[in-house]
């Protein structure tokens, strides 16, 4: 019997339609991550890289092992779980007779699913000890998005921490932009934990800017580079 895959896929745009990109994220049911990628799209939506994650992920998984796909896109969810049905007997077209959007990733994301077990679950984007895999994914989108450059497991690269901002009690404001916490219960204030403001405890491991890795539970902080260790950071802004 084989063992379910725990994923978490997601898409990020900056400007909607702006600079794009698209990533998965394999791990356990403890959160940690075993495997990652993200790539770019160039000029795209949001909607068009949610599924292009989607599509990524089962792509680069095993159809005969059952996945679950954590998703932050009710839209990316609901057109492949809800929607679809009735769009495909419609021959691709909305109930108002209009063609349906995105129209051949859903088709290609129609055929990847065909004949496997596939378990979609939603999970709110940007809450404080939110979904963890979800939280990779989002970070590994929304940086790749920026770069444009690819990313992951494959390539080596270290997991991109979560952006300054966007991680909150309250979820994301319009735009896309955070809102800050507005003493939500489990809404924590990084004032409270005794850490300086703007600084995090990493999640995961990495590399600071001055060459030096970070162990996950350090406390970091964004400097012009990324995120890295206090220190430098503050010799920074010095």
């Amino acid at each position: 019997m084989h063992e379910k895959i725990i994923a978490a896929c997601d898409g990020a745009s900056k400007g909607n339609p702006g600079p794009a990109a698209w990533a998965w994220v394999i791990g356990d049911a403890t959160g940690e991550v075993r495997r990652w990628e993200a790539g770019p799209l160039g000029t795209a939506t949001n909607n068009v890289a949610e599924l292009t994650a989607l599509q990524e992920l089962l792509e680069a998984t095993d159809p005969a092992v059952p996945l679950e796909v954590r998703m932050d896109s009710q839209y990316a969810m609901k057109a492949v779980t809800t929607w679809l049905p009735g769009w495909k007997r419609k021959g691709w077209k909305t109930a108002s007779g209009t063609p349906v959007a995105n129209q051949p990733l859903v088709m290609r994301i129609d055929e990847l699913l065909a004949g496997r077990t596939v378990d979609f679950v939603y999970v709110p984007a940007h809450q404080v000890d939110g979904d963890p895999l979800n939280a990779v994914a989002d970070a590994a989108a929304s940086h790749t998005a920026r770069t444009q450059l690819a990313a992951g497991t494959s390539l080596g690269s270290p997991l991109p921490e979560p952006e300054a901002g966007a991680m909150t009690g309250a979820g994301a404001g319009a735009g896309g932009r955070a809102r800050k916490p507005s003493g939500a219960s489990g809404a924590r204030r990084p004032q409270s934990s005794g850490r300086t403001r703007g600084s995090l405890k990493a999640k995961f491991p990495g590399r600071c800017r001055c060459g030096k890795s970070y162990d996950k539970g350090e406390t970091i902080a964004k400097n012009p580079d990324g995120w890295g260790h206090l220190a430098c950071a503050t010799a920074t802004a010095g």
